[in-house]
C-alpha cells in the first residue's frame, strides 16, 4: 500500500507486519554486493533463530571488505536482541514480494531501563555510526561525516518487554536516509531518536513518540516525505532545533502532532497533510516572539482537532475552525510582507471550515517500473572499473531498454551519455556507483561550450537514482548532468563527485576516485577549481522532482544552474557546498519549490562564495533555506542571496549563520532597488514587484568613517572617546570626541577581540595568543588545553583550541611604551570591584547559556586601576564586545544562539546572579543610556525600556555590529558596521 493511497478512514493496524509494498521484489545481481543469506551466513529467516551476531558480522564484512556498499536482506523475519551498528556508507536493502522484518525479541537485554549516559535515554535496534568500534569500547556515533549510509525497504518491530528500545538512531548527514519502512514500535520507546538528512515512505506505528530527536548532524534541516504517524502515546513527533521540513505527512489518533521540548525553538514547515483525530494541540509551541522560532502551515487538513497549536509560556491557544478544516496558511513568526518593509513578530491564520474531506495530495515521486524489466548493466557487458571505457556499452543499454540497473562500480565514459525520453537508471549507492570521466578526456578539454557527461531527454519521464556522476578535475567544458527531462522525471540520491564526501574503495588505486578537495593543493588551493561549468545544469525547460542531492564538487563553477524554465519543479534536501563563486543559481525560473536547501561556504575556497544568484526568477518557494559558513572562515560577505528582479517569491523559514562572527552580513540584497533584507533569521519574507515604503525613526545618521573590514568591540573612555578594532587585520582605532577626527590606534601582531577601558582610561585588549613550535616556558612547549567551560559551544571545535585568550593594556596616549599583559589573581581578592568587564555575547549552541552565564569564574585580569576585573572564561574567545557590569546594577548581554537579550545582576564580587529573559533579540551588542533604556543591535538597533518594553527603532545605513555611548556630553550613540563607524544624537 503506497502513501499516497491514504486517506482517513483507513484501518492501517499496528499489527500488520507485512505493511508497505516491497520496492525491491526480486533480487538483484551485484558481484561487489553482499548477501544475508543462510548460504553466506549461519542464519534462519523464520523469527525465532537470533541473527544478531551474524547480521552484524555481514555489516562489518560489507564495510572491511570494500568500505562502502550494499547488504542484500532478502524477504524473511529476522530475530534479534541486540544493537547491530552501522557504519558510513553501508546499506541495508531488503528485497522479496514482501519486505523483510528485522524484529527485537522480546525482553532482550538492556532494552528495560533508561541508559542515564546515552543522549537518548534509550537502547537502539539499529545504530547509525562514523565508524565501528571494538568491542567495550566507545561508540562513535554518526555525526556530520558519515554519509551514505541507510536502511531501505526492511520493515522493523519491537516486540514487548523493551520499553526503552528505539528502533533506530540515525544522526547522520549527506545521502544518508531510511525510505520504505514500516516500524511497529508497539510499547517501545519510540522509532527514531535523533534525526538526519531525509526520509521517504516511513510508517510509525504505536510508541510513545514516533520521532524524537535534537539538531540534526551537523546542523541542518531535515526533510520528510511521504510518511505516516499512528497511534503514538505522547506526539507523533518531539523536537527541538531539527528543521523540520514535512511533506504530505498523515497523522492519526495521537495527543499532538508536533511537540516543541520547553526553551527550545523550531523551525517547522508542513505542506499538504492530514491530522486526524488529535485530541491535545497539534503544534505546541516554545520561545514565543523569538526569530529563531518559525512556524510554517500550509494546507493542513484537520479532522477532530479542536486545538491546532498552543505555545507554553503565554498559555493561549490557536483552535480549529470546526470539526473538518483546512489550515490554508498559518505563519507564527518574525515576518516581511516585502522587500523593506519592517520585519514584525505576527501570526497569519487562515483557515476554512470543510463539509467533508478531500482528496489526499498526490506523491510527486514516481515509483520505479516493475523491477522483471530491469537490466542489468554488467550483464549486458559494461565493466564498471574505473579503468576501461564503457560508454559503448552503456549508451547500447540505454537505446535497448528502458529501465537499467547499474551494479556497484566505477563507469568511466568518454563521451556525453544520452537518454531516451523513458529512461530510467538505477544504482543503490552512489559513492559505489559512478559514471565519471577522466581527467583531459577529449570531448570535455579545450576551450568550448559546456558538454554534459549525462544528459537527459527534453521533456521526457527520466529517473535518474542512486548514482554518483564525477567529472574529475581536469574537464573545463564538463557539466555533470544537463537535465531537461518533464515536470514528472525524477533525480534522487545522486552525488556530484569531487572535491568533498569522497571515499576510497578498499584496494583501488586513488588515480580512479574522482580527487579530494585538498589533494593537489599548491599554497591551499588546487589550481583546477572552478575551472568547470556547473555539477547539475537544469534548463531548457527542465523540471521535476529532485530530491537528496549534494553537489560538493569544488571544480565546478556552481553545484547547481537553474535557468530558462517554466516547467513545474520541486527540491527535496539539496546540499550545495564549497565552490569557489556561487553555490546555486536560479535564472529566468518559474514555478519551483525549494525544500530543504543547505548552502555552506568552507574556507579555504568558498571565502568569497556567494551562495545563491536569484535572477529573474518568479512564482517560487523556499522553505526552511539555510545558509551556512563554517567555523573556520576568518573574513566576512556581504549577502547570501543576490537579487534581480522577479516576483512573487516566498521565503519561509530562513537561517542565515555561522559559528563564528562572519555571518554573512545580509540574508538578502536587491539589486536593482539597492534594498537590503537585515534579520539573519524569519519566519516569511514574500517578494513581489512593488515598492513598500519604511519609515525612518530615531535621529540623523552621521558617517564618520568607512573603509574597514569588520569594524567591532567598539567602547568608549570617561571623555567620550571611541575605540574599535578590526580583528583579521589586526588594527585598532580611536575617534577624538574633540577633534572629530580618527586615527589608527595601534597594529600589533595579536589579533585584538574586544575592547573596553578602565577607570583611569586605560585601553584593555582581550586578544588572541597563540603559542609558537619550539617556543618553550619553563623548559616546556607552551601548551593551553581549553577550560570546562568551552564544552557548550561547537566554536571550541574545529581548529578554535589550543590558544589563550589573554589581555592587555596600552595608554592611548602613549600606545607603543606602554603595553602590558594583564596580571591575573583569583576572583574575589580584588575589593571593591568598580567595574566588571563580561563578553557582551556568547554562542552556546548546546544550549548552556543561562547556566554559563551565572557560572562563578575562578580568576580575572586586573586592569592598571586595580579595580577594574575581567573574569577568565571561554567565551571571551569569540565575543566581539565586552559589557561592562557595575555591582548593584543589572547587565545587559545577547544570547546570541537563541537571538535573545538578557538581564542579570550584578554582586560586589564581579558575580552575575539573578538571569532573567529581557527582549527576543539580540546579536552582537547592546548599550545602555543613562535613563535606563537598553539599545540592542538585530539588524536595526531596537530601543527598549527598563521594564523591557520596545520603544523605539534607529534605522542604519548598515548592519550594526557594535555599539557604545561616547561624545562629549555622553549622548551620542557611536555604531560600528562590518565597514563603517557611524553615529546619532539620541538624547
Amino acid at each position: 500500500m503506497f502513501i499516497q493511497t491514504f486517506c482517513f478512514g483507513n484501518n492501517i493496524s499496528a499489527k500488520n507486519d507485512n505493511g508497505g509494498k516491497s520496492v525491491y521484489q526480486a533480487r538483484l545481481q551485484d558481484s561487489d554486493a553482499v548477501y544475508f543469506t543462510p548460504e553466506n551466513f549461519k542464519i534462519k529467516a523464520d523469527g525465532k533463530t537470533d541473527v544478531s551476531d551474524e547480521l552484524q558480522a555481514a555489516v562489518t564484512k560489507v564495510k572491511t571488505e570494500h568500505n562502502f556498499g550494499v547488504l542484500f536482506i532478502p524477504e524473511g523475519k529476522y530475530l534479534i536482541s541486540k544493537t547491530i551498528f552501522i557504519p558510513t556508507a553501508v546499506r541495508l536493502i531488503g528485497y522479496g514480494k514482501n519486505r523483510p522484518q528485522i524484529i527485537l525479541a522480546k525482553n532482550s537485554p538492556g532494552f528495560q531501563s533508561a541508559d542515564e549516559n546515552d543522549k537518548g535515554h534509550a537502547k537502539y535496534m539499529f545504530w547509525f555510526v562514523s565508524n565501528l568500534s571494538k568491542p567495550g569500547d566507545e561508540v562513535h556515533d554518526a555525526g556530520a561525516s558519515t554519509f551514505y549510509s541507510s536502511i531501505s525497504n526492511i520493515n522493523l518491530k519491537i516486540n514487548d518487554g523493551n520499553p526503552y528500545a528505539v528502533a533506530m538512531r540515525t544522526h547522520f548527514a549527506q545521502h544518508s536516509f531510511i525510505a520504505h519502512v514500516d516500524v511497529n514500535i508497539g510499547k517501545g520507546l519510540a522509532g527514531m531518536f535523533d534525526v538526519g538528512n531525509e526520509m521517504e515512505d516511513i510508517r510509525f506505528f504505536g510508541g510513545q513518540y514516533g520521532i524524537y530527536t535534537t539538531k540534526p548532524s551537523p546542523g541542518w534541516q531535515f526533510m520528510m516525505v511521504d510518511t505516516y504517524f499512528e497511534g503514538q502515546r505522547e506526539a507523533a513527533i518531539r523536537t527541538q532545533e531539527a528543521g523540520l521540513t514535512i511533506v504530505r505527512m498523515n497523522v492519526k489518533h495521537v495527543p499532538t502532532v508536533i511537540s516543541i521540548n520547553p526553551n527550545y525553538h523550531e523551525k517547522l514547515f508542513m505542506e499538504d497533510c492530514r491530522f486526524d483525530g488529535v485530541s491535545g494541540p497539534a503544534i505546541i509551541i516554545s520561545n514565543e516572539d523569538n526569530a529563531f522560532n518559525q512556524i510554517n502551515l500550509r494546507n493542513v487538513v484537520c479532522r477532530n482537532v479542536p486545538v491546532l497549536a498552543s505555545y507554553r509560556r503565554s498559555g493561549k491557544t490557536t483552535r480549529g475552525t470546526g470539526n473538518i478544516y483546512r489550515v490554508k496558511n498559518f505563519t507564527y513568526g518574525l515576518q516581511m510582507d516585502g522587500l523593506d518593509a519592517d520585519p514584525q513578530y505576527k501570526t497569519t491564520d487562515e483557515q476554512e471550515p470543510l463539509t467533508a474531506l478531500p482528496e489526499a495530495a498526490k506523491k510527486d515521486i514516481p515509483d520505479f517500473p516493475a523491477i522483471e524489466t530491469w537490466a542489468n548493466l554488467k550483464a549486458l557487458g559494461a565493466k564498471g572499473d574505473g579503468v576501461n571505457d564503457d560508454t559503448q556499452a552503456i549508451q547500447a543499454a540505454i537505446d535497448k531498454y528502458e529501465t537499467i540497473y547499474v551494479p556497484q562500480g566505477w563507469y568511466r565514459v568518454s563521451q556525453t551519455i544520452k537518454l531516451k525520453p523513458d529512461t530510467k537508471l538505477i544504482g543503490l549507492n552512489p559513492i559505489a556507483t559512478q559514471f565519471l570521466i577522466a581527467d583531459n578526456t577529449p570531448a570535455f578539454g579545450g576551450f568550448g561550450g559546456p558538454v554534459a557527461l549525462l544528459e537527459s531527454s527534453k521533456g521526457g519521464s527520466n529517473i535518474l537514482s542512486g548514482i554518483g556522476l564525477c567529472t574529475n578535475a581536469d574537464n573545463p567544458r564538463a557539466v555533470a548532468c544537463k537535465w531537461m527531462a518533464g515536470a514528472g522525471s525524477y533525480m534522487n540520491d545522486v552525488k556530484f563527485v569531487g572535491g568533498h564526501g569522497g571515499m576510497q574503495r578498499v584496494g583501488t588505486p586513488k588515480s580512479t576516485a574522482g580527487g579530494s578537495a585538498y589533494n593537489r593543493a599548491q599554497n591551499g588551493m588546487d589550481p583546477s577549481w572552478d575551472t568547470q561549468y556547473w555539477s547539475l545544469w537544469v534548463t531548457d525547460g527542465g523540471g521535476g522532482t529532485f530530491k537528496d542531492i549534494w553537489s560538493a564538487n569544488t571544480y565546478a563553477t556552481a553545484g547547481t544552474y537553474i535557468s530558462n524554465t517554466q516547467t513545474p519543479g520541486r527540491i527535496y534536501a539539496m546540499s550545495i557546498e564549497h565552490h569557489v563563486r556561487n553555490e546555486v543559481r536560479f535564472n529566468n525560473v518559474a514555478n519551483w519549490k525549494v525544500y530543504a536547501m543547505q548552502l555552506e561556504e568552507e574556507s579555504r575556497e568558498s571565502t568569497e562564495c556567494q551562495p545563491m544568484e536569484l535572477e529573474n526568477s518568479s512564482n517560487m518557494v523556499f522553505a526552511n533555506l539555510y545558509m551556512f559558513r563554517v567555523i573556520r572562515v576568518n573574513k566576512p560577505a556581504p549577502y547570501s542571496i543576490r537579487k534581480w528582479g522577479g516576483k512573487n517569491i516566498e521565503l519561509l523559514n530562513v537561517h542565515n549563520y555561522s559559528q563564528i562572527k562572519y555571518t554573512t552580513t545580509l540574508p538578502l540584497y536587491d539589486i536593482n532597488t539597492a534594498t537590503e533584507v537585515r534579520p539573519w533569521e524569519f519566519a516569511r519574507l514574500y517578494i513581489d514587484d512593488k515598492a513598500n515604503t519604511a519609515e525612518q525613526q530615531g535621529g540623523t545618521i552621521n558617517k564618520l568613517a568607512t573603509g574597514f573590514e569588520f569594524a567591532s568591540a567598539v567602547c568608549a573612555d570617561s571623555k567620550g572617546n571611541i575605540y574599535f578594532s578590526e580583528q583579521r587585520m589586526k588594527r585598532i582605532y580611536k575617534w577624538s570626541a574633540a577633534d572629530k577626527q580618527i586615527s589608527l590606534l595601534a597594529d600589533y601582531p595579536w589579533e585584538p577581540l574586544s575592547l573596553a577601558c578602565d577607570k583611569n582610561d586605560n585601553l584593555l585588549v582581550v586578544f588572541k595568543y597563540v603559542p609558537k613550535p619550539g617556543y618553550l616556558v619553563n623548559g616546556k612547549p607552551e601548551k593551553f588545553d581549553n577550560p570546562a567551560d568551552a564544552a557548550g559551544t561547537s566554536f571550541s571545535g574545529w581548529g578554535n583550541s589550543g590558544f589563550a585568550s589573554w589581555a592587555y593594556s596600552i595608554d592611548p596616549n602613549n600606545p607603543d611604551e606602554s603595553i602590558q599583559k594583564l596580571k591575573t589573581v583569583p576572583m574575589g581578592q580584588v575589593n571593591p570591584v568598580y567595574k566588571v568587564l563580561y563578553p557582551a555575547h556568547r554562542w552556546r549552541d548546546y544550549h548552556d547559556f543561562n547556566m554559563v552565564t551565572v557560572n562563578k569564574p575562578t580568576e580575572c585580569f586586573v586592569a592598571p586601576d586595580g579595580v577594574t576585573i575581567i573574569p577568565a572564561v571561554y567565551d571571551l574567545a569569540r565575543s566581539t564586545a565586552l559589557a561592562a557590569a557595575y555591582p548593584g546594577k543589572p547587565l545587559y548581554s545577547s544570547d546570541e544562539y537563541d537571538k535573545r537579550t538578557v538581564s542579570t545582576t550584578v554582586t560586589k564580587d564581579g558575580y552575575l546572579s539573578d538571569l532573567k529573559y529581557f527582549a527576543e533579540r539580540g546579536e552582537f551588542a547592546s548599550a545602555t543610556d543613562d535613563k535606563g533604556n537598553v539599545y540592542i543591535a538585530d539588524g536595526q538597533i531596537y530601543v527598549y525600556d527598563s521594564a523591557g518594553k520596545q520603544i523605539n527603532v534607529i534605522k542604519v545605513p548598515e548592519r550594526p555590529t557594535g555599539l557604545a555611548f561616547g561624545g562629549s556630553d555622553n549622548n551620542t550613540l557611536y555604531i560600528t558596521s562590518h565597514n563603517s563607524l557611524f553615529s546619532v544624537k539620541v538624547k
